[in-house]
């Protein structure tokens, strides 16, 4: 139990919640935290769903997404280990906003509102760690926002790759690799456009060399023409 306890609190550690903490204050929280392990597929928590808590992610991928009331769905984040998410519910309606889901196998931590409430008043940079990350993800609605309101499918789709491949990827010998399976219903999701034009996309870039797919995850080898179509340069 102690090797449990000490690994999720060196994660933590690492984590975007936890910076420029010292390392008490991780174990402190592992100590309260509830862990979950979850299978690919499953859901963590459902939009408009109360008892919220603030999870972050151990390891794994998870997927945020937003429904609306006409069936419709938009992917708004995919969520990598040592990320946040859930939390803004705690201080807005007490319902989450989303709906979260594994995208891999994952393990997650999660808070009460009381534990997180007694962990910002024993060390207020938590708060400031919490308002940093709202912060960044309300720049990324908004520029979201911006490439739907202006920008052609096409750029969207570039735009949105080339962003997973900065969060999740890792260099491989042909490129750089994302690290979770991305179905092409997710890329068509997340970057505001139909199945049928995000495959056709797709698979004019994979027969252009600038990507490959297996097994569901792509591999970015040629990042340039991608920003170059994001950028909408000749």
């Amino acid at each position: 139990m102690k090797d449990r306890d000490d690994g999720i609190a060196r994660a933590l550690e690492k984590s975007e919640l936890f910076q420029g903490l010292p390392p008490e204050v991780a174990q402190t929280a592992s100590a309260a935290a509830r862990v979950r392990r979850w299978q690919r597929g499953q859901r963590i928590f459902e939009q408009g769903e109360d008892g919220v808590r603030a999870h972050i992610l151990l390891s794994g991928s998870v997927r945020i997404s937003q429904g609306g009331g006409d069936g419709s769905l938009a992917i708004m984040r995919f969520i990598q280990p040592g990320e946040l998410f859930g939390a803004v519910a705690l201080f807005t309606d007490g319902q989450y906003p989303a709906d979260a889901e594994s995208a891999t196998d994952c393990t997650e931590a999660s808070w009460s509102e009381n534990d997180i409430v007694a962990l910002i008043c024993k060390h207020p940079t938590v708060a400031t760690n919490m308002i940093r990350i709202v912060g960044r993800r309300l720049q990324e609605m908004q520029e979201r926002i911006r490439e739907l309101s202006t920008q052609r499918a096409e750029q969207r789709v570039a735009g949105a790759v080339l962003r997973l491949a900065r969060q999740a990827g890792h260099a491989v010998l042909d490129g750089t690799a994302i690290e979770f399976p991305l179905r092409r219903k997710d890329v068509a999701e997340i970057s505001g456009t139909t199945l049928h034009t995000a495959s056709r996309i797709l698979t004019a870039w994979e027969k252009a060399g600038w990507l490959t797919s297996h097994s569901q995850k792509l591999t970015v080898r040629k990042p340039r023409e991608l920003v170059r179509i994001s950028e909408n340069l000749s």
